[in-house]
């Protein structure tokens, strides 16, 4: 009946909605023992799933085609990645930050970037390539508006009458976001995001829809409330803090994944996270 609807992030292109379900729900269940909250049963949990839209088509030869910093286009991508580059050197010394000597090692920019995140903990052991694809994503969603249409459109199917919360990971926070904006006369849910891009300037936040106006995200008209956890040291959130651009309803939750700051598991199986989920759960109910 999809009384939890889950939304997942980038790069789950060679997943489907089972598959994630399977990952995402006993780390949701864990949260929410932890957290002393009532367990929710499986049938009651759906997954929007999104992530074939962006599968490559198939092509010769083995594996994934490879990309590199020339690869990178100008616009969203190029500014990610720099931006994700701008904030791992202030949280971690020994990722050599844009205004380094160190960078006239390198002439390229876009270069000098990826190789930098290299070395810091949130990319560990994340090829080129992927921090790429990430990036490359990210630019799809926002300016191929059919796909953009189709992903919102994907969600709006799985919510139902029955809904209670949105729980919404990464881009899947940018997802519901427009989606429940576009839908006001839906019965109202509560939304939770994690690792949430959403106040992300000139990247993000200034391209959603509906457009902000006077510096302010419009309130999706559904959302009874709307909690907001991210963690320090994820790079996606770059914004921590959602509630100067959305709103004083909007509730800022830190928390600590350790070294899988973006992570999904981490955010799920958080008992501050159990605790939103069953306090979100219960108003409902009342």
């Amino acid at each position: 009946m999809s009384r939890i609807v889950l939304v997942h992030g980038i790069a789950q292109e060679v997943l489907g909605p089972e598959t994630l379900l399977a990952e995402w729900y006993p780390a949701l269940s864990d949260g929410l023992t932890l957290g002393s909250g009532p367990g929710v049963p499986r049938e009651e949990v759906s997954m929007a799933f999104y992530g074939d839209l962006f599968r490559q088509k198939g092509h010769r030869g083995p594996g994934v085609p490879e990309l590199d910093a020339g690869d990178v286009e100008d616009g969203i991508e190029r500014e990610l990645l720099l931006q994700w580059w701008e904030h791992a050197a202030r949280l971690e010394s020994r990722v050599p930050g844009p205004g380094d000597r160190t960078r006239l090692r390198t002439p390229h920019l876009v270069q000098r970037a990826l190789d930098a995140l290299s070395h810091s903990a949130f990319f560990a052991g994340i090829g080129e390539r992927l921090m790429i694809g990430a990036a490359r994503q990210v630019r799809r969603y926002f300016t191929e508006p059919a796909l953009r249409d189709t992903i919102g459109q994907r969600l709006a199917d799985t919510l139902t009458d029955r809904t209670e919360l949105v729980v919404a990971h990464s881009l899947g926070s940018v997802v519901a976001y427009e989606a429940l904006c576009a839908r006001p006369e839906r019965p109202d849910v509560a939304l939770v995001t994690l690792g949430s891009p959403l106040g992300v300037r000139n990247i993000v936040f200034d391209r959603l829809r509906p457009a902000p106006t006077h510096s302010r995200g419009r309130w999706p008209a559904p959302v009874r409330q709307w909690v907001n956890i991210a963690d320090g040291g994820d790079l996606v959130a770059l914004a921590k803090e959602l509630g100067p651009l959305f709103g004083d309803r909007v509730r800022d939750l830190p928390i600590h994944n350790g070294a899988r700051a973006h992570d999904v598991r981490p955010y799920l199986t958080a008992a501050p996270t159990g605790r939103v989920i069953a306090e979100a759960l219960a108003g409902h109910a009342r």
